[in-house]
């Protein structure tokens, strides 16, 4: 085991995930334990817990978070799809490496092709309740997580990724927020490293975005995603120039 997975199983159950609410369903009917354990192991792969080339398995994952197989075995089926694990014949799991400097590069050019014309649509195009749906989710990414501040950094890089997504279906090209939703970027980047400075500033570029979408300023809208874009890549590239990226605990 991994030294950041050590406690995996006390860890998992003193979060939020525990107690009557794993009973609830969750999207589509799944249950919603099976979203929590995916949110658990989801954070502990983002903020590397359980670091690249790490072997996971069903039975020992089962056993340290205390649950049964089926939960544990959606939520690899999901990682995997996700590109976050990779299924080895006949010996489980192993959790994927993190992407080159040459992915991190062509994803910040695809972006660069896709997102900004998907916001300026988005400012054109979305209803009054998709921005109040793209608002909310802000306000909730600016909201304090308490408890362990892994978890609340993976949880936080969803809601990144939901933020995207959402400015993407608001602005009516189906195709391009299928790309964008096919290259798990934010996964990815958040990998890359941990660091309260990446929620922070991020945050506020979230803001003057949707600032440019909620007035209705295609140019705007297009300018402040290019510049988030762009300012998420100065982020992320010292890691591959030798700077710190460690992970701290």
């Amino acid at each position: 085991m991994a030294k950041g997975r050590e406690g995996a199983g006390a860890a998992f159950a003193g979060t939020a995930f525990a107690g009557a609410a794993r009973s609830a369903p969750g999207p589509a009917g799944r249950p919603r334990l099976a979203d929590d354990v995916y949110d658990f192991l989801l954070s502990q792969l983002m903020t590397l817990r359980i670091e690249p080339g790490e072997r996971v398995t069903i039975d020992a994952l089962a056993r340290e978070l205390g649950v049964s197989q089926t939960p544990i075995r959606d939520a690899l089926n999901r990682l995997a799809a996700d590109g976050l694990v990779v299924r080895v014949h006949l010996a489980g799991y192993r959790v994927a490496p993190q992407i080159s400097r040459q992915q991190f590069e062509d994803l910040v050019e695809i972006r660069l092709l896709l997102e900004p014309s998907a916001a300026r649509h988005a400012a054109e195009r979305m209803t009054l309740e998709q921005t109040e749906e793209l608002r909310t989710l802000l306000d909730e990414m600016a909201r304090p997580q308490e408890g362990d501040q892994h978890l609340a950094y993976g949880i936080f890089g969803r809601r990144d990724a939901a933020f995207h997504d959402l400015i993407a279906h608001g602005g009516g090209n189906q195709l391009v927020r299928e790309t964008l939703s096919r290259l798990h970027t934010h996964v990815h980047l958040f990998r890359l490293l941990y660091d309260a400075k990446v929620t922070n500033e991020a945050m506020d570029e979230h803001a003057e975005v949707l600032a440019a979408i909620v007035a209705r300023d295609a140019d705007a809208a297009a300018y402040a995603m290019r510049r988030h874009i762009l300012r998420s890549g100065e982020r992320f590239r010292p890691i591959f120039d030798g700077g710190s990226g460690a992970v701290p605990g």
